[in-house]
């Protein structure tokens, strides 16, 4: 398996820097090509707004999109130029989460901005990234604001046995290939190591089954397992955590409102997560 294909989401709203100098960086390292997407959704009138005067209003929004989108482009293609096999750019005056998800099917992997403010997105505003990592059937890698290098030598691989968390270990498989040193950390949440260490053991050797090195943690159960996660990954210097995402455990529900959405909101490293 090889990332051939990356797709990165380009905010509006936001510094894409970042996440723009690793798709360029990880577009060289893979000879991929790369896709650049935006979206914005038009204005609804007010209420009390119709005839011309709802039709100005929605014609000098979408002048005001389509403006700020091509400016978007223009950053894209000045950011990859020469760093990638090809690039391409999509863009739509339209919701973004609907566009982009279905765009996600020319892609290996999709690139996003991790989170920054507390309120829901604006759904015709905002990419919601737990919207998109529910439904892209490609791993999302999120990036916070102020990273902007991946280097992914050493992994932390946030297992859990679920099938969120077999298939984000398969979709990481490129970056686990070329790194120096995977750890595999399980919470042994049913309180019975044997059957949870026996599981991370599983995940090592079928790891070691593709050529790459791994050795595993087993953690005691824990209240706040995204805050273990993110300790640990700093002790052992991991700039990258590999994670299912939106599963169900025990002893705390690995939906929405729990461990994805900590990890969502991780500042200090990459997340690659799928559901």
């Amino acid at each position: 398996m090889h990332y051939t294909s990356l797709m990165v989401y380009l905010d509006l709203d936001q510094r894409n820097d970042a996440r723009l100098k690793i798709a360029g960086d990880l577009a060289e390292r893979f000879g991929a090509r790369v896709i650049g997407i935006a979206a914005r959704g038009e204005v609804v009138p007010l209420y009390f707004t119709e005839g011309l005067a709802a039709t100005y209003v929605v014609a000098q929004d979408v002048a005001e999109i389509e403006k700020r989108l091509r400016e978007a482009e223009a950053r894209f293609r000045s950011a990859l130029a020469g760093r990638a096999q090809t690039i391409e750019w999509r863009q739509a005056v339209s919701p973004p989460f609907p566009f982009v998800a279905a765009a996600c099917r020319a892609a290996d992997i999709v690139i996003v901005g991790s989170p920054t403010a507390e309120l829901p997105p604006d759904p015709d505003l905002d990419l919601a990234p737990a919207d998109l990592i529910m439904n892209a059937g490609r791993p999302v890698l999120m990036v916070p604001p102020e990273v902007d290098k991946v280097a992914a030598e050493h992994v932390l691989v946030a297992w859990k046995d679920t099938p969120q968390s077999r298939r984000a270990v398969l979709l990481a498989l490129p970056f686990l290939r070329a790194c120096r040193k995977v750890i595999v950390a399980a919470i042994d949440e049913d309180d019975d190591v044997p059957a949870t260490q026996a599981s991370v053991d599983d995940v090592v050797a079928w790891l070691g089954c593709h050529g790459v090195g791994a050795t595993s943690r087993v953690l005691p159960p824990l209240d706040d397992v995204a805050s273990r996660i993110e300790s640990l990954a700093g002790e052992e210097g991991a700039d990258l955590v590999v994670s299912g995402a939106y599963g169900h455990g025990k002893i705390r529900e690995w939906v929405f409102g729990s461990v994805t959405k900590d990890f969502l909101k991780q500042t200090s490293r990459c997340h690659l997560l799928a559901h």
